[in-house]
């Protein structure tokens, strides 16, 4: 019998190195509908985040800034490490390293995601536009929700 592994064992979330690219690839091929290529990976090196556990790559995210704005571009925890708070670990550590001068920070969610929209929307996060026909699907196109959260505003 297996047993789920915790959002409190010990974890660590650090800055993505190049020997990290091949397990988030991976995380991002099982827990995508339209996954990143490797080089889209490679072109974000410097912008990303890995979380281990028992010292294995089981997360990822990939955030940039510019000015006085954030963006969250992607966010993934491996399948079989979902489902118990790895997700909101990744985000709010992002959330909480932001540079000082970050006044907001964006992001696009599918539709479909209601787990994620719901996760975001804890954390303070309010839809401020939709992205029509934003992701493929396997039967088409799917809508984006575009939500923005104002980093001056104290989350629940």
């Amino acid at each position: 019998m297996s047993t789920k592994p915790s959002a409190n064992l010990p974890n660590t979330i650090r800055p993505m190195t190049a020997a990290d690219l091949l397990p988030v690839v991976e995380i991002e091929c099982v827990s995508s509908q339209s996954p990143w290529s490797l080089k889209q990976f490679e072109l974000s090196l410097n912008d990303s985040l890995v979380l281990e556990s028992d010292n294995k790559v089981v997360g990822f995210a990939v955030m940039s800034a510019v000015l006085d704005q954030a963006e969250l571009h992607n966010i993934a925890i491996h399948p079989e490490h979902q489902g118990i708070g790895l997700g909101a670990v990744m985000l709010d550590y992002f959330l909480n390293n932001l540079p000082n001068e970050i006044k907001s920070v964006y992001l696009e969610v599918r539709l479909s995601n209601f787990r994620a929209i719901r996760l975001y929307q804890e954390r303070g996060f309010v839809q401020v536009g939709e992205r029509r026909e934003y992701y493929k699907t396997e039967l088409g196109r799917e809508d984006a929700l575009l939500m923005c959260r104002d980093m001056a505003t104290e989350t629940p």
